[in-house]
């Protein structure tokens, strides 16, 4: 009884997981599908989900992309495909920056953390996908989700270059990003 009691409890809570599905385009082509860790960072899932939502995720580049590491994203505010490339990542969205959550979550491949400025308390909407373990990242980065499908399409991102990954010429882009439930 017990076994089957704990089966449920685990499906029933997977099942109102939310996530992401994000519709990539460029060198990398495909969706990558992110469960959202409410129960990590509460306070980012819900901005990261209004924004979403919005659509101002959608149309907007990997601004940041290096091997190895992670690929950075999220800039609502100028990292649009036709803006001036140089202006990205520097930007954020009108809902404000949130404190830290920081936890225990280990940043490992695939985990989808928050960015920020020398401010732990800087987080706005702009996010990184890990590429490898990035032990460094521990308790100094919020983590708020892991993706679940679509690595592939992660790996495939155009690579920036120099000790930043800036990206040169065309960016791989976020043409549609979508909360599920």
């Amino acid at each position: 009884m017990f076994k089957l009691a704990a089966a449920f409890t685990l499906v029933a809570s997977s099942a109102f997981a939310s996530g992401l599905e994000i519709m990539v385009d460029g060198e990398a082509q495909g969706t990558i599908k992110i469960d959202l860790l409410e129960e990590l960072a509460p306070k980012h899932v819900e901005q990261i989900k209004a924004i979403a939502a919005e659509g101002l995720y959608d149309g907007v580049v990997f601004h940041r992309v290096i091997d190895g590491f992670m690929a950075q994203t999220g800039d609502v505010q100028f990292g649009r495909i036709g803006m001036d490339m140089r202006m990205a990542g520097m930007g954020g969205s009108e809902f404000g920056d949130i404190e830290a959550e920081f936890s225990e979550e280990p940043f490992a491949r695939g985990i989808v953390g928050m960015a920020r400025s020398s401010d732990p308390n800087s987080a706005n909407s702009q996010f990184f996908i890990m590429f490898e373990q990035g032990d460094f990242l521990n308790g100094q980065y919020t983590v708020v989700g892991r993706v679940t499908e679509g690595m592939d399409v992660v790996d495939a991102i155009k690579r920036g270059e120099g000790p930043n990954g800036a990206i040169i010429g065309r960016p791989d882009v976020m043409i549609k990003v979508t909360v599920t439930e």
